[in-house]
């Protein structure tokens, strides 16, 4: 399969790399030093106490390639729109677009660049780490689900998990990936969104008396929208989910913390701003996401 990655951090790079190994692929990124060092010395990842090197091509410029079967997002949710439009030359009539990206309507923008049913969408248990240009860290594995907006009646999705899994990968197709989607977010647009605005580690959130009552004002705002969108989820299995990840992370901190923290701007809009917009087109009232939204954008840039 002729396949493209946008975004050669922690996640891009694992993905590429790894595909490369019976794929025609290529690690698209806008740091040179980057896409030089792969070139030159291959892309290395820590993986289970050895390193490995792959070969995957990398380039900053792509506007003289050709069109790939499957072009994978990984770059920054506040990028996606200026990586695909950068890249165009990659989406073909045939093109199938992908995003792993925390958060969520990802598919909203995707949809812009290739038909409803060549969308693919999902959510990914892998991590990983920087650890210099070209080489990064596999800290550890988990499920790949992805899912389709529509229909697949070519099987691609199919194609996707013998080509992945033969690549190290572990890929679950679902009918409804926006269920597990939504169930990623619930912890992203709480805590996540919690700890970036009190620069305060994950296990603050649910040690404070205070801090715990405004995340479950947030996981119940998220929980009507979801229920208005046709998601149904148990409000307590949820609350009692996220505080679990505050508790047993007592020093974790979220990216956007670390954002706001050095002064970069954040993927708020598809967290949290994920919600306020699906709350709209379903009449529904969220002003604790309305705040967190206006209040982390305030922020940014103040580090």
């Amino acid at each position: 399969m002729r396949i493209t990655v946008i975004g050669a951090g922690a996640m891009g790079s694992i993905y590429g790399g790894r595909l490369s190994q019976h794929n025609e692929v290529i690690l698209v990124d806008t740091n040179e030093k980057v896409v030089d060092q792969i070139c030159k010395n291959g892309l290395k990842i820590d993986e289970n106490g050895t390193t490995d090197c792959y070969h995957p091509a990398a380039l900053c410029d792509t506007s003289n390639e050709k069109p790939a079967d499957l072009v994978i997002l990984f770059v920054k949710a506040l990028f996606s729109r200026s990586a695909l439009e950068n890249n165009r030359s990659l989406i073909g009539p045939d093109t199938r677009l992908m995003t792993l990206q925390n958060g969520a309507g990802h598919e909203d923008l995707l949809k812009e660049f290739v038909n409803e049913d060549r969308v693919i969408i999902g959510t990914t248990e892998d991590n990983g780490a920087v650890l210099d240009f070209g080489h990064v860290r596999r800290g550890g594995t988990g499920v790949t689900n992805v899912g389709m907006l529509t229909e697949d009646k070519d099987g691609f999705l199919g194609r996707l998990k013998e080509t992945f899994d033969s690549c190290g990968f572990e890929v679950r197709i679902h009918e409804n990936i926006q269920y597990l989607i939504w169930d990623k977010l619930f912890t992203n647009v709480s805590l996540s969104a919690l700890t970036g605005i009190l620069q305060v580690d994950m296990g603050y959130i649910a040690a404070d008396e205070y801090t715990w009552k405004l995340c479950r004002q947030l996981i119940h705002e998220t929980i009507l929208t979801a229920a208005a969108a046709g998601l149904e989820f148990d409000e307590e299995t949820v609350a009692e989910k996220v505080k679990k990840t505050s508790l047993n992370n007592p020093s974790g901190c979220t990216s956007i913390r670390a954002d706001l923290r050095d002064g970069r701007r954040t993927e708020v809009d598809t967290i949290s701003g994920a919600v306020v917009r699906a709350a709209k087109k379903y009449n529904v009232e969220v002003p604790g996401h309305e705040f967190v939204v206006n209040l982390v954008h305030a922020m940014e840039g103040r580090g």
